[in-house]
């Protein structure tokens, strides 16, 4: 990932729990929310869960820069979530990470 030409990060992760898990990861994530948007540097970040799809989330994150951002996925408290995420979601946390680039007409 790399900043945009503004200098800004954005994020969106979407992220499946695994049958039986719906629950645990909406009360994870739930959990994760407010300590995130205290980190240093963060714009927004909104948790959400997909109409029509129990089970399945989107986390949309700006950051206001990729240090910004590093510094919170190097984050003590991320080290200790990640091993609780991965026994709650299909795949890897990687699979479900995007990076947004804005643009804008000329016009």
């Amino acid at each position: 990932m790399t900043a945009t030409p503004t200098g800004y990060v954005t994020v969106v992760w979407d992220a499946r729990a695994k049958a039986g898990r719906e629950a645990d990861l909406k009360a994870f994530i739930t959990a994760a929310v407010t300590p995130s948007r205290n980190d240093p540097g963060n714009i927004d970040y909104e948790a959400h869960e997909v109409e029509g799809r129990p089970g399945e989330f989107l986390i949309y994150e700006r950051w206001e820069s990729r240090a910004h951002l590093d510094a919170h996925l190097a984050a003590p408290r991320m080290r200790e979530l990640v091993p609780q995420m991965l026994e709650l979601i299909e795949g890897s946390i990687e699979d479900g990470i995007r990076l947004l680039r804005p643009f804008r007409p000329a016009h």
